[in-house]
């Protein structure tokens, strides 16, 4: 069921906590005008949370809780949360918080705080969870005005929590690709030319952004069974790249959708070696997943394509390539800016709490031992 609640702070507004995809589909006009008007990432978007949420593996272990305020019939703020399991906890976490890299609301300049603290005041009572964990928080995040210090808050109150993670990025005053290019390391860039020449070895070598009429399954197929190889030697595992699995093509249709969508390849002999899916919003482009072929990997063909997309970005006038997140080594090695993502914590449950101090006893312990100094040695 959809709750509506009128509150007294402006008058005219009210708000929503969506449960159901029906709810979730009949607001999409509004959201998606809020979406444009704040000029917001596409992670924020309507469609990429329907995309996730009508295509998610365990969505029978998982529940919408989406936040809306109403401002007569405008949508002025949007709180895109959900519910999921893991380890036995219950978390009241961002939409699509697997696939989204970073985490915000939507909302819109006359949209007062006093509703957006309401509206998280109802997301709490609502219940059905142990923990609120909100991640991958820009420093601009528009969340942070909800929780920010001194301000009177209803709900559950969250804490920054030590889950941080980073995001690189390469920004910086070069006039073209190759003057980027040339400020590298005389190694990197030695290593680029050798990796081109024993690719060449193997047939013609070519570097091409995807034409939008291009067909994506086969491009998306082939960057799927790169990447389940690479998880397998790495003993992890994705939902993502599943085969049968309809994830990611439901999120780059989305990306393709809103006109965003970039994919670059490096081909060997007409064979994809490395795939990159990219998008450029606010003048950046945005790598969101990258891969190659481990048959190729003396040459080092996914550096070799990121130094292409790189020079390409830099020759079509966008301000930055930005990794997103993710502290890889390989975003470090041409990383001209590193920014920190935070995130909050906060419990419902006794269950939670109970999680919560235990990881921050294993927390202490872990800065213990690493600041412990290592035992002495006599001189012999």
């Amino acid at each position: 069921m959809n709750t509506f609640v009128s509150i007294d702070a402006v008058g005219t507004e009210r708000l929503e906590i969506i449960r159901s995809a029906d709810r979730l589909a009949a607001v999409e006009a509004q959201w998606m005008h809020l979406w444009h008007r704040t000029d917001g990432l596409i992670f924020q978007s309507h469609a990429w949370v329907s995309a996730w949420w009508s295509t998610v593996a365990d969505r029978d272990q998982r529940a919408l809780r989406i936040g809306l305020v109403w401002n007569g019939d405008r949508l002025v703020a949007v709180i895109p949360l959900a519910i999921g399991k893991r380890k036995g906890l219950r978390f009241l976490e961002w939409a699509a918080s697997s696939y989204t890299d970073y985490g915000d609301i939507l909302v819109a300049p006359e949209c007062s705080l006093s509703a957006l603290q309401d509206l998280w005041a109802q997301l709490c009572d609502a219940g059905g969870f142990d923990l609120a964990f909100l991640n991958r928080l820009l420093p601009d995040a528009a969340v942070r005005k909800i929780f920010a210090a001194g301000r009177a808050s209803s709900g559950i109150r969250l804490r920054p929590n030590h889950r941080e993670e980073v995001s690189y990025r390469v920004a910086g005053p070069w006039k073209s690709g190759a003057a980027w290019f040339e400020g590298q390391s005389k190694k990197t860039r030695q290593n680029y030319r050798r990796g081109i020449k024993a690719l060449e070895e193997t047939g013609k070598v070519k570097f091409r952004l995807l034409a939008p009429d291009e067909p994506l399954q086969p491009v998306l197929d082939r960057l799927s069974a790169l990447k389940r190889r690479w998880l397998v030697q790495h003993s992890r595992e994705s939902q993502l790249y599943e085969e049968g699995t309809p994830v990611l093509a439901a999120l780059v249709d989305v990306l393709a959708r809103a006109g965003v969508l970039r994919i670059f390849v490096l081909e060997c002999d007409g064979v994809m070696v490395a795939v990159s899916i990219n998008f450029i919003q606010h003048q950046v482009m945005m790598a969101f997943v990258t891969t190659f072929d481990p048959d190729f990997s003396r040459a080092s063909p996914g550096i070799i394509l990121i130094m292409d997309y790189i020079q390409w970005s830099i020759d079509h006038g966008l301000g930055m390539v930005d990794f997103l997140c993710g502290a890889e080594a390989f975003k470090n090695k041409f990383a001209t800016q590193a920014v920190t993502l935070q995130s909050v914590l906060g419990t419902r449950t006794a269950q939670g709490t109970l999680a919560s101090v235990a990881d921050g006893i294993r927390q202490r312990i872990r800065h213990a031992r690493q600041r412990k100094p290592a035992p002495s040695q006599d001189a012999a």
